[in-house]
């Protein structure tokens, strides 16, 4: 009973401080990588590192939006893949200039989010479910209209956006920063922010205060369609083409971020800045993955295991913290 007891109380303190606990689970890995590695502290590791981590690291504050509010997009990845083909065709094909197409893929990406939110809160689905079917349709559309080949010949001049840097951080970390910083602000400090929260820890409470659901809903949906937008075109810009398989592994890395960083499935918990925490930790194990030399195929096998250990901590804190909250109550 004593040792129940124990485990109880670490779980308790964990859950408690789990952006403290992240943070050292993430400063050990560094600690490890650098010490069994003598390439990962290269200055060319770590710049392609960061530039890692502002790819997962978007995706997964989009994720982190949905998340409070109990929702889920599978579809992050191919809305990605799909604004940044259709972004390479119109540079490569029509000629257009390329901040312009930038545009166009933001407007892209919110109209498939908003698709998504439309169909989730119209015709009341489940999201899951929805975005799902909409990864076909999208993966599909993206096959159909590159035939499975990667567009080349992306303008030079847009490649800086992907690959270049200032002092030292590569631009897509910077870019992710600057979202990091104005999603945390709208969350923390505006009336969207509670109302996010709100529908988070109960939905028909939210209905009973006057709060537009369906409305902030399908608005989350849109921004996530825009950030996976925004995230497909920096990797066009990274790589200097459009290619059909990009974002493919995004859905389950962002799910994982996002847990691992402390936002409830169920809703109405956590910080997006955990998000990002979560999302680092992904990416220097699967950066430690390929410095040991061990086959890239295991990153997705790993990245599923992160997520289902994640999930079930996540479901045993909640499930500890539920029990004493009945206890309590008895006692009272």
């Amino acid at each position: 009973m004593e040792q129940i007891s124990k485990s109880k109380n670490i779980f308790s303190k964990i859950r408690k401080s789990n952006m403290t606990s992240m943070g050292i689970i993430l400063v050990v890995l560094i600690f490890i990588a650098s010490i069994f590695s003598p390439y990962f502290l290269d200055p060319y590791n770590l710049q392609s590192l960061v530039r890692d981590i502002a790819f997962i690291g978007i995706i997964a504050i989009a994720q982190s939006c949905l998340m409070l509010i109990g929702e889920l997009d599978l579809s992050v990845g191919k809305i990605a893949a799909f604004s940044g083909v259709i972004g390479g065709m119109l540079m490569v094909n029509l000629s257009l200039n390329p901040y312009l197409v930038l545009v166009i893929c933001l407007i892209i990406g919110a109209v498939l989010g908003g698709i998504n939110g439309f169909l989730t809160t119209k015709l009341n689905l489940n999201s899951i479910i929805v975005t799902i079917g909409m990864t076909g349709v999208y993966g599909g559309l993206t096959l159909v209209i590159t035939q499975g080949k990667a567009i080349t010949n992306i303008p030079e001049r847009i490649h800086f956006l992907g690959q270049g840097s200032v002092l030292g951080f590569p631009i897509p970390f910077i870019i992710m920063i600057l979202i990091l910083v104005f999603v945390i602000f709208v969350v923390k400090f505006t009336k969207l922010g509670r109302y996010i929260y709100a529908i988070g820890n109960n939905v028909e409470a939210a209905k009973i205060l006057g709060i537009k659901v369906n409305t902030i809903r399908v608005t989350l949906f849109v921004f996530v369609g825009i950030l996976c937008a925004v995230a497909g075109m920096l990797m066009v810009a990274r790589l200097g083409s459009a290619q059909p398989s990009i974002g493919d592994m995004w859905q389950l890395n962002s799910i994982a971020a996002a847990v691992i960083g402390g936002i409830a499935l169920t809703g109405g918990l956590g910080n997006p800045f955990g998000a990002v925490i979560g999302a680092s930790i992904i990416t220097i194990i699967q950066n430690m993955i390929v410095l040991f030399g061990v086959s890239s195929y295991w990153q997705t096998a790993v990245s599923g295991i992160i997520v289902i250990l994640a999930i079930s901590f996540q479901s045993i804190s909640l499930m500890l913290r539920e029990r004493k909250k009945r206890k309590r109550n008895i006692a009272a």
